[in-house]
């Protein structure tokens, strides 16, 4: 290591496996931003679903061992690599993904993964945007290609990725229907786009949801545990429905032809598939969001680096999601 070098504190992974591997280091080196990089100082770090099955070694991608993980980042711009013209030393930002990984005092990012943070929007907020809010533009402008004075229904929509539906679908003048398991995340559903919200821990729920729709159906399910709602997602459908998946976590068995009568599909949605131009598109849609003012992340629990172990135990196993969890790196 050069002398001099500047040290931080960051979560490093060794090997995969549960919430433990997870280790706090003290003497790693900042990275230095090259050509089209910048270096931000991290003040928060959203906490994502996706980043346990990474670190458990379940995931489609692997990350070469040892990593940092995190993608989305809100903070200052520290330093800029050659020919970044977009950015500057000092600039609030937020990032859709990251080099060096999120969990980590100063993160290294592209500069075309970077976005400027509004004013109006504190750094909780801003760590709470990339993965939640690109994902759900992308399940309903690009995956289900919505159209206004259409219904959806956002299961599990008190969390990060739900809220984000919500508030979209609302934008985009579409009646919104959403899932929580507790009164409070109804609430917040409710306060946050949705037109009817249902309690899914309810056993008769689903009938509750068929008699507000009524004969029609709904348009778009934006489905958030498939394993557990996909056949019970295909009878809700409406004539050319489509049930857009965005988070699994095992199989199901459902019945194909449950499919044909109404010509409904299935469509799996993975956010980084998106293109380079597709995500300067969502960019644009969700910065006017935020200048308009119906972008508004909500925040639910916040820790520390020190605690992060537990924040990986309680985003896959708490009961109830209420708000994006983050977390706190001033």
């Amino acid at each position: 290591m050069a002398t001099g070098q500047k040290l931080m504190r960051a979560i490093r992974v060794f090997e995969f496996g549960g919430p433990e591997v997870l280790k706090l280091q003290s003497d790693i080196a900042v990275p230095i931003p090259k050509d089209h990089q910048v270096l931000i100082k991290v003040h928060a770090c959203g906490v994502n679903p996706v980043e346990t099955y990474i670190r458990s070694g379940t995931y489609s991608r692997k990350p070469l061992l040892p990593y940092t993980p995190g993608s989305d980042v809100a903070g200052v711009i520290e330093a800029v690599g050659d020919n970044v013209s977009t950015f500057k030393k000092g600039d609030r930002v937020f990032t859709t993904s990251t080099i060096s990984g999120g969990y980590a005092e100063y993160a290294l990012a592209a500069d075309d993964s970077v976005y400027t943070l509004p004013e109006k929007l504190d750094f909780e907020q801003g760590a709470a945007i990339g993965i939640p809010y690109f994902t759900a533009y992308r399940a309903l402008l690009h995956s289900a290609r919505v159209k206004a004075g259409e219904s959806v229904l956002v299961h599990g929509a008190s969390g990060g990725v739900g809220l984000a539906a919500c508030q979209i679908a609302r934008a985009y003048g579409l009646k919104v229907l959403g899932t929580a398991g507790t009164e409070e995340g109804q609430n917040i559903v409710l306060q946050n786009g949705a037109h009817e919200v249902f309690n899914h821990r309810e056993l008769n729920y689903i009938d509750k949801i068929k008699k507000s729709v009524g004969e029609k159906g709904i348009d778009v399910i934006i489905e958030m545990l498939a394993n557990v709602n996909l056949s019970n997602d295909l009878n809700l459908l409406s004539y050319g429905g489509r049930v857009i998946v965005v988070g699994s976590r095992g199989p199901i068995e459902i019945n194909p032809r449950d499919t044909m009568a109404k010509e409904s599909s299935i469509i799996g949605v993975a956010l980084y598939s998106s293109t380079k131009e597709e995500f300067r598109q969502f960019a644009a849609a969700l910065q006017a969001g935020m200048e308009i003012g119906w972008l508004r992340p909500v925040i639910g629990s916040q820790y520390s680096l020190e605690k992060v172990a537990q924040a990986h135990e309680n985003i896959i196993h708490s009961s109830g999601a209420r708000g994006k969890m983050i977390l706190l790196l001033e």
